[in-house]
């Protein structure tokens, strides 16, 4: 699996992990769910995303029978909500997701989303949590250039390693200015939910085909080659679901391989980047 540093920090990250959004279910879609995130591990998607949100924490859960023996093989990354984000918050909730995880350390752990609580406070318990050893970097999700900016501007002791956005061929707005912004500041853009969703791009439509054309002249899948287009700037990572062992087999052949320029100018013209500002997008 393709590698590259996580910004700034030099960790060797793979380009394409896993997400565990919505992979709770019945004992037989969690014991699947596991399956998958193991065969994902050998494959080389060691990059492990989470969040106490996800199934109010059993998805943590399940990526913890996934991981364990394995720990220090994977990128472990978990969030808090908004609503745990005050300084004493957050310190409890990353003590309960490291417990669901089974683990005594987080590789990364993110504010989930902008929060009512100032991000100085959230900032200064990330911040000690690094310096406790229970976090080896903080990070942001779902923010802005601006909001980036300001998480930055709270930290006092260490850098901001990553901000988390969702990001498809239908939703790139990150382009204008987000992705330039963390790319000269050497902060790791991962973009979530890569295929949309609805089944986004139909098959019948015209950009459904332009994909399934570039797919047979590469010998790949057209879920591949979305991945491949979505991870080709550096600084760039991407965490598709990893639901079932078809699909996460599938993921792990969307790296290792180039899209020739014929065929990123053909995608971008089926599914054109805005031409203008726009507000960000989230799930």
């Amino acid at each position: 699996m393709t590698q590259r540093p996580f910004g700034w920090t030099g960790a060797q990250v793979p380009v394409i992990g896993q997400g565990t959004w919505m992979i709770e279910g019945s004992a037989d879609v969690e014991r699947r769910s596991v399956d998958a995130l193991r065969a994902g591990i050998d494959l080389g998607l060691t990059h492990i995303d989470t969040a106490e949100m996800y199934g109010s924490g059993r998805a943590e859960e399940i990526a913890g029978k996934a991981i364990a023996g394995r720990r220090d093989e994977v990128f472990l990354v978990s969030k808090v909500l908004p609503s745990n984000a005050s300084y004493e918050g957050a310190l409890r909730a990353c003590e309960r997701s490291l417990k669901r995880l089974g683990t005594g350390r987080l590789d990364l752990y993110l504010l989930h989303w902008e929060s009512q609580y100032p991000i100085g406070e959230t900032m200064r318990a990330m911040e000690r949590l690094i310096d406790e050893g229970q976090i080896r970097y903080a990070g942001v999700s779902n923010f802005d250039v601006d909001q980036v900016r300001a998480a930055q501007a709270a930290l006092r002791n260490h850098r901001l390693a990553s901000n988390q956005v969702l990001y498809h061929l239908g939703e790139r707005g990150i382009e204008r200015k987000l992705i330039i912004y963390c790319q000269e500041r050497e902060i790791a853009l991962v973009r979530y939910t890569p295929f949309g969703r609805a089944k986004f791009p139909r098959p019948d439509s015209s950009g459904g085909r332009v994909l399934e054309g570039i797919a047979k002249r590469h010998g790949r899948t057209v879920r591949q080659v979305i991945l491949n287009f979505l991870t080709r700037l550096d600084g760039v990572f991407t965490i598709p679901k990893a639901g079932n062992l078809e699909h996460t087999t599938e993921n792990a052949g969307g790296a290792g391989w180039a899209l020739m320029a014929e065929d990123i100018e053909a995608i971008d013209r089926a599914f054109p980047a805005p031409t203008r500002d726009t507000p960000l997008a989230m799930l």
